[in-house]
């Protein structure tokens, strides 16, 4: 008989957990990413923002600055929003990383009984080999004793054959 692991749907239904906390996981990631390009783009539009300052006509000024200033404010909500999502991020690699666990936990325990089962097969096999082998040595015993009265029989009947002789 095969080795049927009895808690199977277990292990299915925790490494589906896992591979879906593996997506969420990455959905995180992805968040961040576009987070810090986000952040990337808003500091790109700041140096520009100061270099074309430079060059601007002074009547502009107070525009380039409160641009500047909306642009610095708006920095501010970015990265707090990249961090807001980094913690996400860590969050939910915390949660793979304990789905992990429960994974291996029982694919230890499957192992652990795997093995068990193997000892379990393997002992019994040595029973039944030993079982054939005791009646081996009684068939081989009994047909010894068989020859051995029959040859008895066969000398018995030769001294009988002897004496009328």
């Amino acid at each position: 008989m095969p080795f049927r692991y009895r808690l199977e749907s277990i292990l299915k239904v925790r490494i589906r957990k896992k591979e879906a906390q593996l997506i969420e996981v990455q959905k995180a990631q992805q968040a961040v990413f576009e987070a810090e390009e986000n952040i990337r783009k808003n500091e790109a539009e700041i140096r520009q923002t100061i270099q074309n300052k430079k060059s601007a006509d002074f009547r502009m000024m107070e525009y380039y600055d409160n641009y500047l200033h909306h642009l610095w404010d708006k920095a501010e909500v970015l990265e707090q929003e990249r961090k807001r999502l980094q913690a996400i991020l860590e969050e939910e690699q915390q949660k793979l990383v304990k789905c992990e666990q429960e994974v291996k936990v029982v694919e230890k325990h499957k192992e652990k009984q795997k093995e068990a089962y193997l000892e379990e097969e393997k002992k019994a096999e040595l029973k039944q080999f030993s079982e054939i082998g005791v009646q081996r040595f009684y068939i081989h015993s009994r047909e010894e004793a068989e020859e051995q009265e029959l040859i008895e029989q066969l000398n018995n009947t030769d001294s009988e054959y002897d004496k009328r002789i």
